[in-house]
C-alpha cells in the first residue's frame, strides 16, 4: 500500500455520509413543505365555506371575521378575504412553518359560476 493513500477511505466515507445527510435533510424539508401546503389548503377551504355560509345568511356574523376565526382554529392567518357580487367568497390564508417561507392556500366558496350548467363541469 502506498503511504500517500492511507486514510483515503475514511475521507471518502465521511464525504458519503455528509452527502446522505444532506439528501435526507432535503427529503424531510420537501415532506414538511407538502404537509404545510395541505394544511394551508384545508384551512383555506374551510374558511371559505364558513364565510360563504355567513355571506348567504345561513349563519350569523361577518363573513371575513368568521373566515379569520376558522383559519385561526387551524393554525393559519387570514391574508385576504374578498366578497364577490355573486355571493361567493375568496380567501387566502398562510401558515407559518419551520421552513424559511410561509405556506399559503387559496379557496373560493359559494354558488357555481354562471358558466357552469347542469351536467357540465
Amino acid at each position: 500500500m502506498d503511504k500517500g493513500e492511507e486514510g483515503a477511505g475514511t475521507v471518502l466515507a465521511v464525504g458519503l455520509v455528509f452527502v446522505m445527510l444532506l439528501l435526507t435533510a432535503m427529503v424531510l424539508g420537501l415532506g414538511q413543505a407538502a404537509v404545510a401546503a395541505a394544511k394551508a389548503a384545508t384551512a383555506a377551504d374551510l374558511s371559505a365555506l364558513a364565510a360563504a355560509d355567513a355571506y348567504r345568511g345561513l349563519s350569523v356574523g361577518s363573513p371575513c371575521q368568521i373566515a379569520a376565526d376558522v383559519a385561526a382554529l387551524h393554525g393559519a392567518s387570514l391574508l385576504d378575504c374578498t366578497l364577490a357580487g355573486d355571493q361567493s367568497v375568496r380567501v387566502s390564508v398562510s401558515i407559518r412553518t419551520a421552513l424559511p417561507w410561509l405556506s399559503t392556500g387559496m379557496a373560493r366558496a359559494g354558488p357555481p359560476p354562471d358558466t357552469v350548467g347542469p351536467g357540465h363541469p
